[in-house]
């Protein structure tokens, strides 16, 4: 049951100093904070920076206004928190830290996967409160063994359904619009599966560059900062059978099965992905250094900036069906959606004409909208076919994608949280390509910023792209 939002509870952010704090964690915070459903929270932040209480205060009074937070309840949040300087995988820092803490307690990690585990590590040996849930932003783990590891040390601090492993892509009330477009209509779910769908493509790509973010991202790059987190949730969400409901243990539950299903295609890493690096180029006017000239940026790590996959979800509804992944930084242009591409009719009649583009069904994540390409009769000779794009905007969600999760642990509800299991499969269908791309088995592509990626990428036309057949396999 989810716990009530009347007692105060106190939120004790381990790695309060960092970029994700400040730029994700914080304007989500104070959305919620502001729709009223956090009544006294207390606000604690920790880091290695030797701030004070005001340098703190600032940084989330900047955040907060990021996103108009600005109102009497977050005025009084802020006043009344504070920063504690700390080390937050020594024991003694801990204990000092839980001490300050009163009420339900939640503890956000905003910490790298190494130093959150050494941190929940020192959590374990002193213990938590009764009913503290811990927040653990991606990746969980760098592997699936650490992940494995992982998940068995917070079993010993607190039961799986007070672990909320954050992928605020599942916080995207866009991505979750994707349960009511498959499951509360008659239109689209009869024909979705492998009789109609020719190929499924799970895009994320942006203009951005690095951004200041190699201490982070130069250690992960796009195939573990994207496409093993955000887009196999993404894939687990279009693939996955009709839940009898949407609690948690029922979601979470068809989630994993779909994921138990999903593998490369042709258990092939290498004729089955791509990886490339972005080189300087200009976008929108706007000249970017290449990657390897970003300041804070190890040439010799060989990072990936752009990372495709081709997946087979090997269930009796989709066999057979290509699944491309991919996600890229500084390309030409921004492309963030799911779609679905279905197969060309059977036959058509002789006299009709233009027909070639097949129908797709389009779901967008930035801008939030669903686009239907349907093949109709022209406006000028009837006898031609014409594609018709028909467009629906999603409307926006209350609060933004990080204030839905933290949410959900504040409630004590994990539906939009990645269950333990999830995230090792999550690992277990990506290791086989990091470990190609570890051997020097798939070249590392350069790509000019502002271009469309290399010139083998793995998501050409749907008409013209067959990949091998995959191995034959028992389903799932």
């Amino acid at each position: 049951m989810p716990a009530t939002t009347r007692i105060p509870q106190t939120l004790l952010v381990l790695g309060a100093s960092g970029d994700l704090t400040g730029r994700l964690l914080l304007p989500g915070l104070g959305r919620l904070v502001a729709s009223g459903a956090l009544p006294g929270l207390r606000l604690i932040g920790s880091g290695m920076d030797d701030w004070d209480d005001e340098r703190w205060r600032r940084r989330v009074t900047e955040s907060f206004a990021t996103v108009g937070a600005d109102g009497p309840r977050e005025t009084e949040l802020i006043r009344q928190s504070w920063y504690v300087p700390a080390d937050v995988t020594r024991e003694e820092d801990l204990r000092r830290l839980l001490g300050d803490c009163s009420g339900p307690l939640v503890i956000f990690f905003a910490l790298p996967p190494m130093v959150a585990a050494r941190s929940a590590a020192a959590l374990a040996r002193i213990g938590v409160p009764p009913g503290t849930r811990l927040m653990l932003e991606k990746p969980f783990g760098v592997d699936r063994i650490s992940a494995r590891s992982l998940n068995n040390l917070l079993a010993t601090l607190v039961p799986e359904e007070q672990v909320h492993r954050i992928d605020h892509f599942l916080g995207k009330s866009t991505v979750l619009n994707l349960l009511g477009l498959r499951f509360a209509n008659r239109i689209f779910e009869p024909v979705l599966n492998s009789t109609h769908v020719a190929c499924v493509d799970i895009v994320f790509d942006e203009t951005l560059g690095l951004e200041g973010r190699a201490g982070y991202y130069d250690g992960a790059g796009a195939l573990v900062d994207m496409v093993q987190s955000h887009l196999l949730q993404v894939l687990a969400l279009l693939t996955m059978e009709p839940p009898p409901s949407l609690e948690a243990r029922e979601l979470r539950g068809r989630l994993a099965q779909v994921l138990r299903a999903t593998r490369l295609w042709g258990d092939d890493p290498v004729a089955s992905s791509r990886r490339g690096r972005y080189t300087a180029g200009e976008i929108a006017g706007r000249r970017l250094p290449g990657y390897v000239d970003e300041p804070g940026v190890d040439p010799a790590r060989g990072t990936e900036t752009l990372a495709e996959l081709v997946l087979t979800v090997d269930t009796w509804r989709w066999a057979g069906v290509p699944f491309r992944l991919r996600s890229g930084k500084a390309m030409a242009g921004v492309r963030k959606e799911a779609v679905i591409t279905f197969k060309q009719p059977d036959r058509v009649p002789d006299g009709l004409t233009g027909y070639e583009r097949p129908d797709r069904l389009r779901i967008g994540f930035g801008p939030d909208r669903l686009g239907l390409d349907l093949n109709i009769n022209g406006p000028g000779n009837p006898f031609d076919l014409d594609q018709v794009d028909l467009m629906a905007e999603f409307g926006p969600g209350d609060l933004p994608a990080y204030g839905e999760v933290l949410r959900g642990a504040f409630d004590g509800d994990p539906t939009l949280s990645v269950r333990g299991d999830v995230a090792e499969e999550c690992w277990r269908i990506v290791e086989p390509v990091l470990a190609a791309w570890k051997a020097g088995a798939v070249p590392l592509r350069d790509y000019p910023a502002g271009s469309t990626g290399p010139a083998d990428s793995l998501l050409g036309p749907a008409t013209g792209w067959r990949p091998p057949r995959p191995a034959a396999r028992n389903s799932h």
